[in-house]
């Protein structure tokens, strides 16, 4: 029993289906770092991040690469069911080529439009705004803290203990509501700082003058954040140093303008290389999809056709009468149960097939008992009456049996010798034919086939010219010798003895198989269609001496040694025989 199983491309479907999954969450992870990047820092993809997205195309290709390979080199070679997974995988292409591409158009579309529509606002304007704003406030408050610094004494407030910084608030006039912080140091001989007083908020208190000039102090943050601090100096080795309020939040506001000004302008950049980013966004995100599923058409078309194009492989097999095969699929789908129904249908038939064989062999049997028996009563008749004509002479004129007696044996053993010559020919068909490793030179034997009748019969042309030089036939010699020996004697009986008979080798290849194709040609009365439809038959002859077994013997041993044999025939003009055997080699 054979049986198949369809063969799939390098890579299942749930092969494939893990390898997207993976694809999509490798995407998930990265795409968050890749638009980080390049929205918020205004830096290109990092290497980590072009390894990742470039390598999986990359390995996609090669996977795409030896599917599309194997698919041309099926084109190329005409396999069965090759148009039909290509008009199916086109369909799937055209499908999502359908879909893909106007969501494409409108992907970048959109994308021109937003960035410029980003592009008509203007963003620089205000932030550059607010900052001119932030700028003049700050402005203000130096030049208010400067004026309150010159024109009001401190001395009353640092030198009553009792005395706080609020309270002072509270009496003084609006400009004096941004300080937060009054401090008197000494610098001592040894260069040391002595705090001398303090008035204010608590977190404001320095350990020394941040600086020894008079003036404004630089800021410094986390120092100074929130304040800007001046610094008078009454008298030598005396330092007072005030701390004035920004207003809650001035510093962060300042940071946050910058950075909304840096990210604007990282935006922006984005216009010159809207081009270059979409062409990575899709060679990297949509590239790999789309190879995905191509591999996945390609794979899924070919897991279609190839049980169907086993389907029609079996399905021929089966009309050229092979039964026994049987084909393994996958259960659970539709095609699996078409092809269980095929294998029980197939089953069936060589149930069905065997007993009609069965049948037929009986019948052929019987038919063959029933000629046997026929052809073995036809000579018993004259052997019987040549018995009795020598029984009869001899009871009543016993001097006169010599008359009879020679003509009479001889009668009986001519028929015995028919009767033997038959029943060794039906032997011969009724046993299977042995079959060897022997191989048989074809020129050869057929030299030495035609050598026996060219002599006894002068007005015969036979001609071999045609027959190839060494090639080897897998037959023994003395079944090859039997085929010709036949259809050579048949030619000559069919000439009458006189005319022209052509022997000739052609080489032949049928499936993966080579042959050698023998043809025996005479001039001869040719073939009826009539008896034509019967010459093939057992006892079936046009001849008076023939016993109707010498072509189904030759039919016999050609069909079990893997050959064919047929014949085209004209009535008057002669009759060719064609024998196909396999051969061993061919050397010329």
């Amino acid at each position: 029993m054979v049986r198949t199983r369809p063969t799939y491309s390098i890579i299942n479907v749930r092969g494939l289906i893990l390898l997207y999954v993976l694809l999509s969450i490798l995407t998930i992870l990265f795409s968050h770092s890749f638009f980080g990047d390049i929205l918020q820092d205004g830096r290109p993809p990092s290497v980590l991040n072009i390894i990742v997205f470039f390598t999986v195309p990359v390995v996609l290709l090669v996977f795409m690469a030896v599917s599309l390979m194997r698919l041309l080199r099926d084109t190329i070679l005409r396999r069965r069911g090759n148009k039909f997974q290509n008009r199916l995988m086109g369909y799937f292409i055209i499908t999502v080529a359908l879909a893909a591409v106007p969501v494409t158009i409108i992907t970048i579309q959109s994308v021109y439009e937003l960035v410029r529509f980003w592009r008509s606002i203007n963003i620089n304007s205000a932030l550059q705004y607010a900052q001119n704003l932030a700028m003049e406030n700050y402005s203000m408050h130096l030049e208010r803290f400067e004026i309150l610094v010159l024109e009001t004494d401190f001395n009353t407030l640092m030198a009553d203990p009792k005395d706080t910084l609020a309270e002072y608030l509270r009496t003084a006039d609006h400009r004096s509501a941004g300080l937060r912080a009054v401090q008197d140091f000494r610098l001592n001989d040894d260069g040391t700082w002595e705090s001398l007083g303090f008035r204010g908020e608590s977190g404001r208190e320095l350990n020394a003058p941040p600086s020894n000039q008079q003036g404004f102090v630089s800021r410094e943050l986390p120092r100074d954040i929130d304040t800007v601090r001046y610094i008078r100096i009454p008298r030598r080795s005396f330092y007072r140093v005030l701390s004035y309020s920004l207003g809650e939040g001035f510093d962060k506001t300042i940071a946050d303008l910058e950075n909304e000004r840096t990210r604007f302008e990282v935006i922006d950049s984005l216009d010159l290389n809207v081009k270059p980013l979409i062409v990575y966004y899709y060679g990297v995100f949509l590239l790999p999809t789309l190879l995905m599923t191509i591999i996945i058409t390609i794979s899924f078309s070919r897991k279609i056709t190839s049980p169907i194009v086993e389907l029609a492989d079996a399905t021929a097999r089966v009309a050229e009468g092979d039964f026994s095969i049987q084909i393994l699929s996958r259960p659970g789908d539709e095609l699996g149960r078409l092809i269980s129904s095929f294998n029980a249908m197939v089953q069936n038939l060589e149930k069905s097939q065997n007993a009609l064989l069965k049948a037929e062999k009986i019948s052929v049997w019987q038919t063959m008992a029933q000629q046997l028996a026929h052809e073995i009563k036809n000579p018993l008749t004259p052997i019987k009456l040549s018995a009795e004509r020598v029984l009869r002479r001899w009871r009543n004129e016993p001097e006169r049996v010599g008359e009879i007696l020679e003509s009479s044996m001889l009668a009986i053993i001519q028929e015995v010798e028919g009767l033997s010559t038959m029943l060794t020919e039906f032997r011969t068909l009724s046993r299977p034919t042995e079959l060897s490793r022997e191989h048989t030179p074809i020129r050869d034997q057929i030299e030495e086939s035609i050598g026996l009748y060219r002599g006894s019969y002068p007005e015969i042309a036979f001609d071999t010219s045609h027959v190839g030089g060494a090639i080897l036939v897998k037959m023994e010699k003395r079944y090859f010798s039997q085929i010709l020996t036949n259809l050579i004697i048949n030619g000559v009986d069919a000439m009458d003895g006189k005319g022209y008979m052509e022997i000739r080798t052609d080489l032949v290849k049928k499936r993966e198989s080579r042959y050698c194709r023998l043809s025996i040609k005479d001039t001869g009365k040719g073939i009826s269609a009539e008896e034509g439809a019967e010459i093939f038959t057992p006892y079936f002859t046009t001849k008076e001496s023939g016993t109707g077994l010498g072509l189904p013997i030759v039919e016999r041993i050609v069909s079990d040694h893997g050959g064919a044999i047929w014949f085209n025939s004209a009535v008057g003009l002669g009759t060719t025989f064609f024998i196909d055997l396999p051969i061993e080699e061919q050397t010329g």
